[in-house]
């Protein structure tokens, strides 16, 4: 890795709030949408010099999926200054991606694994802003292509954990893996692997120095020898001093490809803001499909309890939460099975910037 990486610091999605916040207090709002009018899902997202980035991710731009079309990787890089200003094209990724991991740093945004039409990759590399111009810098690739993992930052390590080694899997990973990135020879090191087998499209989050993955779905193979999912509600904490997994409680309900890493409030309580429940998952005709639930779910930290609070005005799934000036952001996404949404919104979190 570049000794750039050397500086990489851990930006913590850890917001303040007064006591007793929750989320009945967001305060949701649009911000401009993005350029592409039908919307992106499974984008690479995160912050640089100031700005909001949104790069890569896949949609169907001809014919819907129940028509016949066929889903299209892309590869732009948009950049929006401000919260009232104008989405620009700033670049490209090395390659048309979706359905990797975004890891927030200082230095700009990790971009972990993904995929693409034919292949699912290890690639790792660092993408940054600095008002003018976007930099690629490559750093050390995972041990194993993954796409639909989960990631997050505890400390100054990165975590990604589960997700697909291949397209059509019908089996998840169960594997995790860490890397520090202030060290002077960073690599991935494999740790213990994530209890109760393999899942996918989970959602992951860094709290109480903890590395939390939570939700999901499982896979195998159905009849016609294509994946099927089952959806899941179990999660687990691990914890590094100890190099362990703990079981977390149930949630209420399973969420599937939510909004990640999720976002904490107050180091103490985690918000699963909608995602696929499963209770539509065999719905048809999916061009009639309602769209995803938006509840949204909290877990209460120190008294090891989930709840179900308010809803998100607009439920997207597989898509990154970002924390940008004092607003958690949810760019583009899909609205149900195969149609996504260019808009982006935002919840007002008081302000706080960190």
């Amino acid at each position: 890795m570049p000794r750039h990486a050397e500086m990489l610091r851990p930006v913590f999605i850890t917001l303040i709030l007064c006591l007793g916040a929750s989320a009945q207090d967001l305060a949701w709002k649009q911000l401009p949408p993005l350029p592409d009018a039908l919307g992106v899902a499974g984008a690479f997202a995160g912050t640089s010099g100031g700005a909001l980035l949104v790069m890569g991710g896949a949609n169907f731009p001809d014919r819907m999926p129940w028509d016949g079309g066929t889903k299209v990787w892309h590869d732009d890089v948009y950049v929006l200054e401000s919260p009232d200003g104008a989405w620009k094209t700033a670049g490209k990724l090395p390659r048309p991606l979706a359905y990797g991991v975004s890891v927030q740093t200082d230095e700009g945004v990790l971009c972990i694994g993904g995929s693409d039409a034919d292949r699912h990759y290890a690639d790792v590399f660092l993408m940054a802003w600095n008002g003018h111009a976007l930099t690629m810098h490559p750093c050390p690739p995972l041990p194993s292509p993954l796409a639909n993992a989960c990631g997050a930052l505890v400390g100054g390590t990165v975590y990604v954990a589960c997700g697909e080694t291949k397209p059509n899997a019908t089996q998840c990973s169960d594997a995790c893996y860490a890397m520090t990135l202030s060290a002077n020879d960073p690599f991935w090191k494999k740790l213990p692997p994530c209890p109760g087998g393999g899942r996918t499209l989970a959602a992951a989050a860094s709290v109480q120095r903890r590395f939390l993955l939570m939700a999901g779905v499982t896979l195998s193979a159905g009849p016609d020898g294509k994946p099927v999912r089952r959806y899941l509600s179990t999660g687990y904490a691990y914890d590094p001093a100890r190099n362990t997994w703990s079981p977390l409680p149930d949630l209420p309900k399973p969420a599937a490809a939510a909004p990640t890493p999720a976002p904490v409030l107050n180091n103490r309580s985690v918000f699963i803001l909608g995602g696929d429940d499963g209770s539509l998952y065999t719905f048809q005709p999916l061009a009639e499909h309602p769209g995803f639930p938006g509840t949204v779910l909290a877990y209460d930290v120190m008294n090891k309890a989930w709840s179900a609070q308010a809803s998100v005005p607009a439920p997207r799934a597989t898509l990154t939460a970002i924390l940008w000036r004092g607003m958690i952001v949810l760019p583009s996404g899909e609205t149900r099975p195969g149609v996504r949404s260019p808009e982006v919104w935002a919840a007002d979190f008081g302000g706080a910037d960190r």
